[in-house]
């Protein structure tokens, strides 16, 4: 089975809280938007800590070191079958400054040609109801999940 482990970052604007998404970069990606947004997370080897996996991802995907105080979240499972394990920290990124990795694909499909795409074409700041719509439906739980436990701290 695969597992996947990533960071939803965090930060409040004048008592308002901003979740930080990322975007798939890629042809299939291009023009997708609602639900197609996401932590940046990656998949990691049972031999791998899932958080060390996630901080690590976190930079492969954007170009930023993540520290702080890591917040364990409640695991999600996509369609795909796949498990994704997230941590939650505020943590602030200028999103315009992100650098992600690169990847191969043959495209077009079947063409025999391989290009080279950022792993996440771009990332944003959104707010809870915003971020609910953009991110990718299993994942949203992450989101929901951290609200419960900030309205519950309040």
């Amino acid at each position: 089975m695969k597992q996947s482990a990533g960071i939803l970052a965090y930060k409040f604007v004048d008592k308002t809280i901003f979740f930080f998404l990322v975007h798939p970069g890629g042809p299939f990606w291009k023009n997708k938007d609602l639900e197609s947004w996401s932590i940046p997370k990656g998949e990691f080897t049972e031999d791998e800590d899932p958080l060390d996996a996630a901080i690590r991802e976190f930079k492969e995907e954007t170009g930023f070191e993540v520290d702080g105080d890591f917040i364990k979240l409640e695991y999600v499972k996509l369609k795909s079958g796949k498990i994704v394990h997230a941590w939650a920290v505020e943590f602030d990124v200028d999103e315009t400054l992100v650098k992600s990795n690169d990847f191969e694909i043959e495209w077009p499909p079947k063409s025999g040609k391989f290009q080279k795409f950022p792993e996440i074409d771009r990332a944003e700041w959104f707010q809870t109801a915003e971020a609910l719509k953009k991110i990718n439906s299993a994942q949203a739980d992450f989101i929901v999940q951290m609200i419960s436990k900030i309205s519950a701290s309040l």
